[in-house]
């Protein structure tokens, strides 16, 4: 079944059911309030297992004139029903050890009434049970198509509980809150159908049979409770309620309701007259209330709670999304014929993401006077005069391909092209999941194969919708069609965060390479390491930008190129020593120091050398290996005072430099290259290595790894990339 199909069940489900489960939702969590703070009372008894019946009915009958019932909730308060001097029926919490009164019973509070009414019936009576019991097993088929939706998107059910990919909140929470409360509902879906079921009388018949149980020989008369058999070795965890006898006539039974049966007692002599045992129904419908109300267990009423509340956050984020995926998905309606366009741009889009990067290379071709034509995967057909086609998908799952370019495997080999064609693929995915853009990687072999596709660029891979890096593509893609295209970058929302005083301690002179050093201090106590962000907002401007973090001590070390029109490195060039700034610290967990690997490569190139500063001066006695690349031994000048205050006296971090305009023009991954069995050692012993600067230079150390791991066998690429071994910070 595709993935259309689960997304449209799940997505109906939801609108048919959707004022009902607001307002189930709603009450669910008052009630999820009320045994919590019943519990809350204190007067819980928590040896019930070691209170024998006969020492409660002694310590009550020494403590009351006269006691009608007891009965033993599942909170473990122990409530007696005792008569008072002016004969009015008092409803006590007990300690059933000495009878002493504990408490009363209050009135249970107007709130939980109306809302278990709501809860229940909608004030409805029987038409509103049968809404709600209705509503239940919609809730527990939402559940179970979300369930199919969240194991496609994380690559199987085995791995549902695999690292989630960093996208915009509601999308991130919806798929994390899922996996941890999709137990909880589908309980309280189930139990709800349940007890809606009973209601109507749908299950079978519930009446208890008790049988006459005839005495064996003769039966011994006891003067005092204490010593009857049957009360002295049967505990209170056993019983539900009792009924006491309205006189002391041999006649008049207890009855008894224990948690699997019903007795009825010989006050005198403690043989049990009659017992019947409790039918399966009634049993299921006792646990189904429990799971269903959280009765007697805070730990279990808080879930509940929290599971009420996030069907609430599924209903508001599954809207968000549905909104975002429509929004970003939308396609432009005034768009030239499929047949007058050289440029066609071919879309699969799960959650919008590629959608949204294809519209602003349609923008981009449009605005420099190209025709062009944008459509969906599903949608391929012939197209008269195109010369050039870009893909642009996601992939779902376990290699899936998005729901509107399922189609379009069986679909290519059936169409002929009349003309040539050069394609260029762009794969949108995360490094977090296996089969990262694997259907990217199949449609580009599908190309590739028809002898009538040439490929332009090599497939290009995205991680995690990152836009610097769909830049350097299309710088890449520009130079092969020969002219520029103006792509709209996406507005980055002001940052919200909490600003914290930093003070300039230090700033140095440009080097050859137009690249200085800032040295801040924190005004007040702030957490924070060498690989984090500092957020800094140029001129009050709403576009932040983000500098590594090198931590020397307690202050915070940054290395900036200056650029001629750069708004944020022409800002921090500007201040002196003594000025104080406004910034925040954005927490970049992805890109720490590893604390448990032994080996640990470092490679940089530029400014990209900041955090690795810091984090050699952290380190203890890792054995790290630090590979810079710059233009010329002039440009790593700038960096030598702190090199050698950070590597002091470290026999365990050793230095790699390249530069690509001295005699032998050797590049950061030139040297990489070089020292190759230090790398694949480092490797295979489970080290790490972690790479800062430009992309270009990323993808290119890269390209260098995955070759020396083809070359040696022991481990292939991918599963170094899937491994945690591998972190990367470029831009």
């Amino acid at each position: 079944m595709t993935i259309s199909v689960w997304r449209y069940s799940h997505l109906a489900l939801a609108l048919v059911s959707s004022l009902f489960l607001i307002i189930a939702a709603v009450t669910g969590v008052i009630l999820a309030v009320e045994p919590i703070s019943h519990q809350a009372r204190g007067y819980a008894t928590h040896d019930l297992e070691e209170v024998s019946l006969a020492t409660t009915i002694d310590a009550l009958h020494g403590a009351y004139d006269e006691v009608l019932a007891l009965e033993v909730e599942s909170s473990g308060f122990v409530k007696a029903s005792v008569l008072t001097m002016e004969l009015e029926t008092l409803d006590v919490y007990v300690d059933p050890t000495t009878g002493e009164q504990l408490g009363e019973v209050v009135e249970r509070p107007y709130i939980y009434t109306f809302a278990t009414n709501l809860h229940r019936s909608l004030f409805l009576k029987s038409i509103g049970r049968f809404f709600v019991g209705l509503i239940s097993l919609l809730l527990f088929l939402i559940a179970s198509t979300g369930l199919v939706l969240l194991a496609k998107r994380q690559g199987g059910f085995l791995k549902l509980f695999t690292k989630v990919q960093k996208d915009y909140f509601e999308l991130r929470y919806h798929v994390i809150l899922s996996r941890y409360f999709f137990i909880p509902i589908v309980i309280l879906a189930l139990t709800g159908v349940y007890l809606s079921a009973e209601k109507f009388n749908l299950l079978p018949d519930t009446t208890i049979d008790k049988q006459d149980i005839v005495a064996n020989g003769t039966t011994v008369a006891f003067k005092n409770i204490k010593e009857i058999p049957f009360f002295k070795e049967t505990t209170l965890d056993e019983v539900r309620q009792v009924e006491f006898p309205f006189s002391t006539d041999a006649e008049d039974y207890y009855l008894i309701a224990l948690n699997d049966r019903e007795v009825e007692v010989n006050q005198q002599t403690g043989a049990i007259v009659r017992s019947g045992e409790y039918p399966f129904v009634v049993l299921a419908s006792r646990l189904s209330l429990v799971l269903h109300t959280g009765e007697g267990n805070i730990l279990w009423s808080v879930i509940l709670l929290l599971a009420s509340a996030s069907i609430l956050f599924f209903m508001y984020s599954g809207f968000v999304m549905t909104l975002k995926r429509r929004k970003k998905g939308k396609l432009i309606a005034n768009m030239l014929d499929k047949d007058d366009c050289e440029f066609i741009i071919l879309v699969g889009s799960e959650s919008g993401t590629a959608f949204d990067f294809a519209q602003r290379l349609y923008n981009g071709l449009t605005k420099v006077g190209k025709k062009v034509y944008m459509t969906e995967l599903n949608n391929y057909t012939t197209y008269a005069r195109a010369k050039n086609i870009v893909v642009f998908t996601s992939t779902y799952g376990e290699g899936e391909p998005p729901t509107n370019a399922r189609k379009f495997r069986t679909t290519f080999p059936n169409i002929s092209q009349p003309n040539e064609i050069v394609y260029s693929v762009v794969g949108f995915g995360s490094l977090d999941y296996p089969d990262y853009c694997k259907f990217a990687i199949m449609v580009d072999g599908q190309l590739q194969a028809d002898a009538n596709f040439r490929p332009l660029l090599p497939l290009f891979k995205i991680n995690k919708a990152d836009f610097d890096s769909f830049e350097l593509w299309m710088i890449q893609w520009s130079n092969q069609v020969g002219f520029t295209i103006p792509i709209e970058r996406p507005i980055i929302k002001k940052d919200k965060r909490k600003k914290i005083d930093f003070k300039v301690l230090e700033r140095t002179e440009l080097n050859i390479d137009d690249t200085f050093l800032l040295r801040l201090k924190p005004m007040n106590n702030v957490q924070f390491t060498s690989g984090d962000l500092l957020a800094i907002f140029p001129n009050g401007d709403d576009m932040v930008r983000q500098y590594s973090i090198a931590r020397i001590g307690d202050e915070v070390l940054l290395s900036i190129k200056k650029h001629e029109k750069g708004r944020g490195s022409n800002y921090l060039f500007g201040l002196k020593v003594g000025d104080m700034i406004k910034v925040a610290i954005n927490i970049n967990v992805d890109f720490r120091l590893s604390e448990i690997s032994q080996n640990t490569i470092l490679i940089a190139n530029g400014t990209g050398i900041a955090p690795f500063l810091g984090m050699i001066a952290e380190s203890s006695n890792q054995n790290i290996n630090l590979f810079w690349g710059g233009r010329t031994k002039a440009s790593v000048a700038i960096y030598n005072s702190v090199l050698e205050k950070t590597m002091m006296n470290k026999q365990h971090v050793q230095l790699h430099t390249s530069f690509s305009r001295e005699a032998n023009k050797q590049y950061v991954q030139d040297t990489v290259l070089e020292q190759k069995e230090l790398v694949l050692r480092s490797i295979i012993s489970g080290g790490t290595i972690m790479i800062c600067g430009s992309l270009a230079m990323q993808h290119n150390v890269l390209d260098v790894l995955e070759r020396i791991l083809q070359e040696n066998g022991t481990i292939t690429f991918d599963e170094f990339e899937k491994s945690g071994q591998l972190k990367t910070d470029c831009y």
